[in-house]
C-alpha cells in the first residue's frame, strides 16, 4: 500500500531517497515525508499531497546532506491525510524516526499505555506508537552494535497485524533497521551501499541485486558491516538473494503521457514474456517452480482460484478454460470472502492464488487459511521474492515487468494467460490432453502478442469514441460465456479512472432485471463471441444487442473480424482478430482498457494515480 525508502551509503540520502519515493509514488499518494541523520541529529521533512508538495518544501527548507535516509509515501488508513499525520513520525525525544506500511491491529491499547506514561502524541496513526516504543526500549538497550535492531525486536513483540517499520537512530548515523510481518519489504545490495523498499522499484537505478526477507524477521543495514538478518527471537537468518531481471528505464514513461498507455502498449511483449520458456522439448508444459508431485496433482479433485480485483476477473475467465480442459471442478472466490465463509477444503483441494505484487493482504490471507486446511497452493504472481510465491507449493511467474499505473492492464492479460498454462500442465499432468494437444493450444497462445498488437494499431477510432463518451454519467457492459469477466472488467476500468457509474452484467440476466437501467442514449458496450465457435451463444448475443437498442441503447459492439451479423445493430463497431473462444479476452478486453484511458484523460483526471486507490493493497 504505502511506498517505504531507505539507504545507507556514501551517496546523498536526500536525493536517493526522494527518487526512490518517486518511483513509489504510484504505491501511495495522500502524503510523503523523509528523515535523515546528520550531525548527530534526526531531521524530517513530510506534507500532505503528492510527492511534489514535498520536493517544493524541501527546495525552500533543504535538509542537511546526510548518508542515511528513510521516506515514505502514504495511502492512509489510520488518520486523514495531513501534514500531521504523513511519516516520518518521530519520537519525542528526537532519538528515533519510523516509517510504516500496514496496520498494528493493537495499536489503541498501546496507544493508552504510552499516553497513561505521558507521551503526548502528534498524529492520529498508528505509527506513531511504535515510534514512541522504540525510543523506550532504545533507551533501555545497552550502546553497542546492534542495539537498534534488538531495539526493534522488542517492539515487534509486542505489535500485531501486519506491518513493515524502518528505522534510523540520531546516535547511529551509518545504521538503518527494518522489521516485516504480512507486508513487503525488500533490500537492495549495491558497491558498499545499501537500500530498502517496497519493491525493487525504489532502488532498480542503483542496482539488481536483492535480497529477500521472510516473515517475522528483522534486517540491520551498517555501512561497513553490511547486512544482518534475524528473526524476531534475534537468530541469525541467511537471507535468499536474486537478481532483477528489469531496469530503470523499462519504469519510466517512455515518451507516453501516462504509464497506463505505455503498460497499455507493452502488453504485446509482456503476453510473450510470460509464454516464453514454456514448452520443454518434447512438447511438455514448463513453469517456474513446482513443488508439487504429479501424483499429487492428479489427485485433485477441486479447484479454487482466489484474488480480488483485476485479477478475480483473470480468475473467472480461469474457470472457463481450467473446467473445459482438466474437466475438474472450478470456484472463483473473492480472497476478502473466502475464509470468512469457511470453505470446505482438504489435501485434494488445489487452491490458485493470483496477486501482481504477491503482497495482497486479502489474498495472503486466504492461502494461509487454504495452507491450514492441507489443501495445495499455486501462486501467479508478477513479483519475485515476494511473499505469496514464497508460502505457496508451486509458481508461476507472470513476467510482465514493472506495471506503475494503479490500473491494472498488462498484468491482467498475463496473469489470464498464465491461467491458461496453469490449466494445460493441469491437463497434461491428468493425461486428459497430450503433449501434443498442448502444443497446439500453445501455439494458439503463441499468436496472441501479433492478435494485441493489430487491436492497438487499430485503436484511434475508440479514443474519439472515449472522447465523445466523456461526459456520460453511466456505461453499461454485456458478455456471455469468457465475454461476461472482460465486460466485468472494462467496467471496473471506467470506475477506477473516469470515476462514472459502470456496471457489468451477464447478458443473458438482462431481462431478469437489469434491462431497466437502459434509457435513451445510454451507452452499451457489447462483447460479441465469435459465431464459429462450438456451442456459441453468439445468435443470443446479437438478440441481446437488438432489445437494448429497441430501449434506445447506444450500442458500441466488440466483434470479430468477419462477423457481419452484429453490422446492423452496433452505433460504433470495435473490431478484433478471429481467436479461439477461450482465448478471445486477451484480446477483446484491449479496447476497454484503452477506452477507460482516454475517457479518463478526456475528463482531465489523474490516469496513473485514481483517487482513493493504491497499487498493492497490503491491508485488510
Amino acid at each position: 500500500m504505502c511506498g517505504i525508502v531507505g539507504y545507507v551509503g556514501p551517496q546523498d540520502a536526500r536525493d536517493v531517497v526522494l527518487e526512490g519515493l518517486r518511483r513509489l509514488e504510484y504505491r501511495g499518494y495522500d502524503s510523503a515525508g523523509i528523515a535523515v541523520v546528520a550531525d548527530g541529529e534526526l531531521t524530517s521533512a513530510k506534507k500532505a499531497g503528492k510527492l511534489a508538495n514535498l520536493e517544493k518544501v524541501l527546495a525552500e527548507q533543504p535538509l542537511p546532506e546526510a548518508t542515511v535516509g528513510i521516506g515514505h509515501t502514504r495511502w492512509a488508513t489510520h488518520g486523514g491525510p495531513t501534514d500531521r499525520n504523513a511519516h516520518p513520525h518521530l519520537s519525542e525525544d528526537g532519538a528515533v524516526a519510523v516509517v510504516h506500511n500496514g496496520i498494528i491491529e493493537n495499536f489503541a491499547s498501546l496507544r493508552s499505555e504510552l499516553e497513561a506514561a505521558g507521551v503526548e502524541f502528534g498524529s492520529e496513526t498508528d505509527t506513531e506508537v511504535a515510534a514512541h516504543l522504540l525510543a523506550a526500549a532504545y533507551a533501555r538497550t545497552p550502546a553497542g552494535e546492534g542495539r537498534l535492531a534488538e531495539s526493534m525486536r522488542l517492539v515487534c513483540s509486542r505489535l500485531e497485524g501486519a506491518f513493515t517499520l524502518v528505522a534510523t537512530a540520531a546516535a547511529e548515523p551509518d545504521t538503518l533497521v527494518a522489521a516485516r510481518r504480512s507486508s513487503p519489504l525488500v533490500v537492495g545490495v549495491g558497491d558498499g551501499e545499501y537500500f530498502l523498499g517496497s519493491d525493487v522499484a525504489a532502488f532498480i537505478g542503483h542496482t539488481r541485486d536483492a535480497l529477500e526477507l521472510g516473515q517475522d524477521q528483522v534486517v540491520e543495514l551498517h555501512r561497513t558491516r553490511g547486512v544482518t538478518v534475524t528473526d524476531f527471537a534475534g537468530a541469525a537468518v541467511e537471507p535468499t538473494a536474486y537478481s532483477v531481471d528489469w531496469d530503470a528505464a523499462a519504469a519510466e514513461k517512455g515518451g507516453y503521457d501516462w504509464f497506463m498507455l505505455k503498460e497499455i502498449a507493452e502488453q504485446p511483449q509482456a503476453v510473450a514474456d510470460t509464454l516464453l520458456g514454456r514448452l520443454g522439448p518434447a512438447g511438455e508444459l514448463v513453469l517456474d517452480e513446482v513443488r508439487l508431485s504429479d501424483q499429487e496433482l492428479r489427485d485433485v479433485d477441486k479447484i479454487f482460484v482466489v484474488a480480488c480485483g483485476t485479477a478475480y476477473h483473470a480468475g473467472m475467465i480461469a474457470k472457463y478454460a481450467i473446467e473445459h480442459w482438466t474437466r475438474i471442478p472450478v470456484e472463483v472466490e473473492l480472497a476478502s470472502e473466502f475464509r470468512y465463509r469457511d470453505p470446505v477444503l482438504d489435501r485434494s483441494t488445489l487452491v490458485i492464488v493470483i496477486s501482481q505484487s504477491g503482497e495482497t493482504m486479502d489474498t495472503l490471507m486466504a492461502l494461509r487459511h487454504a495452507k491450514e486446511q492441507k489443501a495445495r497452493i499455486l501462486a501467479i504472481c508478477n513479483a519475485n521474492g515476494s511473499t505469496i510465491p514464497r508460502e505457496s507449493d508451486a509458481v508461476l511467474y507472470t513476467h510482465a515487468g514493472p506495471e506503475v499505473a494503479v490500473a491494472s492492464t498488462k498484468g491482467f492479460l498475463t496473469q489470464v494467460v498464465a491461467c491458461y498454462l496453469v490449466g494445460l500442465f493441469l491437463a497434461q499432468v491428468r493425461g486428459v490432453k497430450y503433449a501434443d494437444e498442448v502444443g497446439a493450444i500453445v501455439e494458439n497462445l503463441r499468436k496472441l502478442p501479433e492478435h494485441i498488437a493489430t487491436v492497438l494499431d487499430e485503436m484511434e477510432p475508440v479514443r474519439e469514441l472515449a472522447r465523445n463518451l466523456a461526459d456520460e454519467n453511466t456505461l453499461l457492459f454485456l458478455g456471455r460465456h469468457v465475454g461476461f469477466p472482460v465486460a466485468l472488467e472494462g467496467a471496473l476500468k471506467l470506475k477506477e479512472l473516469a470515476y462514472i457509474h459502470a456496471e457489468g452484467f451477464a447478458a443473458g440476466e438482462l431481462k431478469h432485471g437489469s434491462i431497466a437501467l437502459i434509457d435513451q442514449g445510454t451507452p452499451v458496450v457489447v462483447v460479441v463471441p465469435s459465431p464459429v465457435s462450438r456451442g456459441s451463444v453468439h445468435g443470443k448475443v446479437v438478440s441481446n444487442i437488438q432489445e437494448v437498442r429497441a430501449r434506445g441503447a447506444r450500442t458500441i459492439v466488440i466483434a470479430e473480424d468477419g462477423d457481419d451479423d452484429v453490422v446492423p445493430y452496433a452505433d460504433h463497431l470495435i473490431r478484433v482478430p478471429r481467436t479461439p473462444t477461450l482465448l478471445a479476452p486477451v484480446v477483446t478486453t484491449v479496447p476497454l482498457q484503452v477506452l477507460a484511458c482516454e475517457i479518463a484523460s478526456a475528463r482531465g483526471l489523474d490516469v496513473d494515480q485514481p483517487r482513493n486507490l493504491a497499487k498493492s493493497v497490503t491491508v485488510e
